[in-house]
């Protein structure tokens, strides 16, 4: 699931209640070994040789502060049976509990995030400018998160007003009496500098210490942000390799004398199993996962002694050799906060390290049959009444669930309702003369479900619902490509930069085109096959294509489609698909699942 850029807001607010998705927790069971002294026949009045330091963490929250609705609410479990059973998980009280739990009898315990902690989020957060997810995360007693590409969405001036507290430049306080305090935890940004003075944009690390015990934290994001996030949010930055920043500053910590290290790194894999409790050590160390994480971690010193990482929205436990050849954890808890990763670092008092043989890491689910934890009903509360007005007002009616996020098929039906609103938005000559719509599916960001998220009633499409969905309010471009950039801009979802990992695009009603997952990069897609309305794609032929302003600037690896011309500006993505939702939908003819037929697929 690749992340999608968040439009920066400051200038253009909408607002939205939330069909929410989740935040992390855990299914109490079969906690790693407890932070209890182990001895080496130590006597009276000594302190023991080791101390098991507990580290919980979690990644890609995305200010679900509500537990998420629909599939993208569910983790998969494989059960002894071999079958595969989806549970429901996520949400901040849900995940508090979890993690309070979890720290129950080790006095040795921190808390630590990889990333994407805001950004995209559905209303409840996304409406305030995610304030209501830092508080959260206060409240959750987070030591320390690694910057994600989505906390760049809004620019390095709103995510350091995010560290450092304040009220919004714009929209001030949004509580009477109240400043927005900001993060208790320190954002690392390790690889993130100032294009003119070329320092750091945050700190690069953190010491966590208790009782003379010292791990270091280094936090990093992914080098390529600036491809995946909007030009203005990270205007001014320099995003450098993940390995060499993260060796750099290990060498650094080491020569203070910190021996013990983890590195936070919004970067991922892809396990071979979407299950949880998967072993991708088998058969062998690392075995089940693949993706930029592995060669990332195959180069990072082995000072550094475990990775939490993210980015990718999987979950896994894995052990990838380090360059000496040994075996390191490298760990991601999903997302959404459906889990929490639970790992045992045994620390040597004697040579400040971690004895590395000895690291145990399991995943657990946050489960909605525990308890709440009250004080974040309460946030929830407060910041749900502040968003009402808005969040609740009906924009349209759906007669079952249609699938975005939580379908895995290349072409999802909600992509297809997203793509033809855009397409009918600006197909008239005064709004751009569109004749085709492209919609980057990481930008969609939920289903539309069809049991009700409040007292609106099942099947009825709220505005927080539909922000969830489209939270970035884009601005929509229409722009002239040839008919070649259009072929080309379709082989970019399976070559170059999306060869390992394709983007397929959403399009609207009318192209067509054979996806052949049996060939290699751009023969993948079929080119002959293509066609617009029933027509074959003329290559010199001009046309009007509609996108968010995220593609047309050559985001997610499209270059074609950043080469446009003659561009249009239009309402925002948002505004485009309430409008296709009131059009196309009334609560006595709701709008049904459209059917995925645009693109032929060959597995």
């Amino acid at each position: 699931m690749s992340a999608t850029p968040q439009k920066n807001r400051a200038t253009r607010r909408v607002i939205a209640a939330a069909a929410g998705l989740a935040t992390v927790g855990a299914l109490v069971a079969a906690m790693p070994a407890g932070a209890h002294d182990r001895g080496n026949g130590h006597g009276h009045g000594h302190k023991p040789r080791t101390v098991d330091v507990q580290l919980l963490s979690f990644n890609d929250l995305h200010g679900n502060l509500e537990p998420p609705a629909g599939s993208a609410g569910n983790v998969s479990e494989t059960q002894p049976d071999g079958t595969v059973k989806a549970i429901p998980a996520g949400g901040v009280e849900y995940l508090a509990t979890s993690l309070r739990t979890a720290r129950k009898g080790n006095p040795y315990s921190v808390t630590a995030a990889g990333g994407d902690m805001v950004g995209a989020s559905p209303l409840l957060s996304g409406l305030f400018h995610d304030e209501p997810t830092i508080e959260a995360l206060n409240g959750l007693d987070l030591d320390v998160s690694a910057v994600g590409n989505h906390e760049f969405d809004e620019g390095a001036a709103e995510l350091a007003r995010l560290q450092n507290g304040g009220c919004h430049p714009v929209e001030g306080c949004y509580e009477k009496g109240k400043k927005f305090k900001g993060a208790d935890f320190p954002y690392l940004a390790a690889n993130v500098t100032k294009e003119k003075t070329g320092r750091p944009l945050l700190k690069p690390y953190t010491v966590w210490k208790k009782n003379g015990v010292k791990i270091g934290f280094i936090g990093v994001t992914l080098e390529g942000t600036p491809d995946i996030v909007t030009a203005n949010g990270v205007k001014g930055l320099t995003f450098h390799d993940e390995v060499e920043t993260i060796n750099k500053y290990a060498r650094e910590l080491d020569r203070e004398g910190v021996k013990s290290i983890v590195a936070l790194i919004h970067e991922g894999g892809a396990p071979a199993s979407t299950s949880y409790n998967y072993d991708c050590d088998s058969p062998g160390a690392g075995d089940g996962i693949s993706g930029p994480i592995v060669d990332i971690a195959k180069g990072i010193t082995p000072k550094v002694d475990a990775l939490v990482t993210g980015h990718t929205h999987q979950a896994y436990v894995c052990t990838v050799p380090d360059p000496s050849g040994k075996p390191r954890m490298v760990t991601s808890a999903s997302s959404f906060g459906k889990l929490y990763t639970d790992t045992t670092l045994t620390y040597d008092r004697r040579t400040k390290d971690i004895v590395r043989t000895s690291v145990k890491s399991a995943n657990h689910v946050v489960t909605r049959d525990q308890a709440k934890a009250t004080d974040m009903t309460r946030l929830i509360d407060r910041w749900n009444k502040l968003a009402a007005p808005i969040a609740s007002k009906p924009q349209g009616w759906i007669s079952a669930d249609i699938n975005g996020r939580g379908s895995t098929a290349p072409e999802k039906p909600l992509g297809n309702v997203i793509a033809d609103a855009q397409l009918e938005g600006l197909a008239p000559a005064d709004k751009g003369g569109a004749e085709v719509a492209f919609m980057n599916p990481g930008g969609i960001r939920a289903d539309l479900v069809h049991k009700a998220s409040g007292s609106e009633g099942d099947g009825v499409v709220t505005y927080g619902e539909a922000f969830t969905v489209q939270p970035f309010t884009n601005m929509m471009n229409v722009v002239d490509l040839t008919g070649a950039q259009l072929v080309t801009a379709l082989q970019q979802q399976v070559s170059g930069s999306n060869e390992a990992s394709p983007k397929i695009l959403q399009v609207s009603e009318g192209l067509t085109y054979t996806l052949d997952l049996t060939k290699s990069g751009a023969d993948r897609v079929v080119a002959g096959t293509i066609r617009l309305n029933g027509a074959a794609i003329d290559p010199a032929k001009t046309y009007r294509v509609a996108m968010n302003e995220f593609l047309a600037g050559g985001g997610d690896g499209f270059a074609a489609l950043g080469a446009g011309t003659n561009k249009l500006v239009g309402a925002s993505d948002l505004d485009l698909f309430n409008a296709y939702l009131a059009a196309h939908s009334t609560a006595a003819a709701p709008l049904a699942p459209p059917a995925t037929d645009r693109i032929t697929v060959i597995q």
